[in-house]
């Protein structure tokens, strides 16, 4: 494979590790590019940069969306309902889709950066015992995350657990329950060896090593290699991050850009405003977005910002129940002109597009000089633009600079990764599978209770379509939702009742429930490396 075959000797290291810095709070750039090993070996800062470059590897890691949220019931292709698409539709899927290569890479990429840092520590003078202590347990978190992701989306991966320094291509593929055995092993670590509260704002904390490795026994209880005592200890891990991370008051308040450092946050990626530091930038504030640009008294907006491809399905819409104030802090419905448009009748800070929550009558639409788009209208054609929704506001970045597909987003933000209201949900599904509603029932209503809705879900409710329901208004956009519905069993018939892209080509089966692996990396392994049934 590409990721492992190459040589990584200490100038091709450097060079990769050091062009580029990670979170922004604690990583002060160093050129260190051109030092041999004798020189790094005794160099302690150069375990630093190791470190580092594992978290800046992060940053692509957790922003290679296509396969996180696309081809769900709620976000599905940003086109008209026609015509198929390898990812969303699953229509011959083939392994040679970029998505799939994308995915992959930037995972093993962190896995690689996460080995180097490990064994490099055993070998470069002058650290300090602590340092090296938490240093491994910070990468093996990252390296934790990666595997976990790999494993969801492909089922049984390569476990490379040192840096590869020669040349080799004879890798094959473990077990799922031998890649879990070594997440559990990596994050049971990094929970020894990582502190409660760094002294640094972005560093991994053991709450966040305790969220993710409830997110992978949940994950595990529902496979035949996992028991019920898998669900009893997520719920336990869970339990102990929701006291120390209480909810924020509102969810307005949560996603706010002011407020992005708070009480619910367990652990983001940091951008920042340095130029430098950030790398390419926070992509977040581009996510689920149609060209709204040709509208009358639109221009390419540095709030609005043009969207990435993907776009909330209808059933996603519908989800909100009056009065959730998740709703309006997560879609504009609304959006002003910012430049005049005389030959519309529009000017600046007028109302231009504006998409109700229920249909208008035409007599109504009619009556009103700017654009109204009724809810069985997103996905067809209107004679300025193929398809047109509510737009995405809760990752709005103001007054990052607009920028096309290819260029730099320069995104600002932290991408917020684990936060407390993703960890009442994983212990209200836990809970559910050890049959104590009572207790599920009890997470939900906090959350729902904290959007505005007053009245309270029973235990005699709770059910897994229930909590999923809960989830995509809650944390759209910010977790995996293809994982989530794979966990659960319910991707398949969500997929097909939900997303209206894939409904038409009817194509999902049980074997897309993991990703064909990358042809390339099969190739170059000379076929040590083998392909998941139905992709050959």
């Amino acid at each position: 494979m590409k990721t492992f075959k190459k040589h990584i000797n200490i100038l091709v290291l450097s060079v990769m590790m050091f062009s580029s810095l990670s979170c922004s709070d604690f990583l002060e750039e160093e050129n260190r590019s051109f030092q041999s090993d004798l020189i790094t070996s005794a160099d302690p800062a150069f375990f630093d940069q190791l470190v580092n470059e594992v978290y800046n590897r992060m940053r692509g890691a957790t922003s290679a969306y296509d396969l996180e949220h696309t081809g769900t019931d709620i976000f599905t292709r940003g086109e008209i309902i026609a015509g198929i698409n390898e990812i969303n539709d699953y229509v011959n899927l083939r392994p040679i889709n970029f998505s799939l290569f994308n995915h992959w890479n930037v995972n093993y990429r962190v896995i690689s950066a996460a080995n180097a840092a490990i064994d490099r520590a055993e070998v470069i003078s002058g650290i300090t015992a602590e340092n090296k202590t938490r240093g491994i347990a910070e990468v093996k978190f990252f390296r934790a995350f990666a595997y976990f992701s790999l494993v969801e989306h492909f089922g049984g991966v390569p476990l490379v657990l040192n840096e590869i320094r020669t040349s080799d291509t004879n890798f094959s593929r473990a077990t799922e329950q031998e890649v879990y055995d070594q997440i559990i092993a990596d994050l049971n670590e990094a929970l020894s060896g990582v502190p409660d509260s760094p002294a640094v704002y972005g560093r991994v904390t053991k709450n966040a090593v305790r969220h993710l490795m409830s997110k992978v026994l949940l994950t595990k209880g529902y496979k035949t290699f996992g028991t019920s005592a898998d669900f009893t200890q997520a719920a336990s891990l869970a339990e102990t991050v929701i006291t120390a991370h209480p909810l924020v008051d509102s969810f307005s308040s949560l996603v706010s850009r002011e407020n992005q450092r708070n009480s619910e946050v367990i652990f983001s990626i940091l951008y920042g405003r340095n130029q430098v530091s950030r790398g390419v930038g926070n992509s977040r504030h581009l996510l689920f977005k149609f060209v709204y640009d040709v509208y009358p008294g639109q221009t390419r907006s540095t709030l609005y910002h043009r969207g990435l491809g993907s776009a909330p399905t209808p059933f996603f819409f519908n989800l909100f129940e009056e009065g959730d104030q998740r709703e309006s802090a997560t879609i504009r419905r609304l959006l002003l002109a910012e430049v005049n448009s005389p030959s519309a009748n529009i000017m600046a800070g007028d109302t231009s597009i504006y998409f109700p929550k229920t249909p208008w009558s035409m007599s109504v639409i009619e009556s009103k000089p700017y654009v109204v788009v009724n809810p069985g209208d997103y996905f067809t054609p209107n004679g300025i633009s193929q398809v047109q929704y509510p737009m995405f506001r809760k990752f709005d970045d103001p007054g990052v600079p607009y920028t096309n597909p290819g260029i730099n987003p320069d995104g600002e933000r932290d991408a917020v990764i684990m936060r407390s209201g993703e960890t009442r949900l994983l212990a209200a599904e836990a809970y559910l599978q050890l049959n104590n509603t009572a207790k599920a029932a009890e997470h939900l209503n906090a959350i729902r209770s904290r959007a505005g809705l007053n009245q309270p879900i029973t235990p005699a409710q709770v059910t897994i379509d229930l909590i999923l329901d809960e989830s995509a208004k809650e944390l759209a956009g910010e977790v995996s939702r293809w994982m989530d519905l794979k966990r659960t069993g319910r991707l398949i018939d969500r997929v097909l009742a939900h997303n209206p892209h894939a409904a038409l080509n009817n194509a999902i089966r049980p074997f897309h429930l993991v990703r064909p692996i990358p042809q390339s990396e099969i190739d170059i392994t000379g076929g040590s490396l083998t392909q998941n049934p139905e992709y050959n």
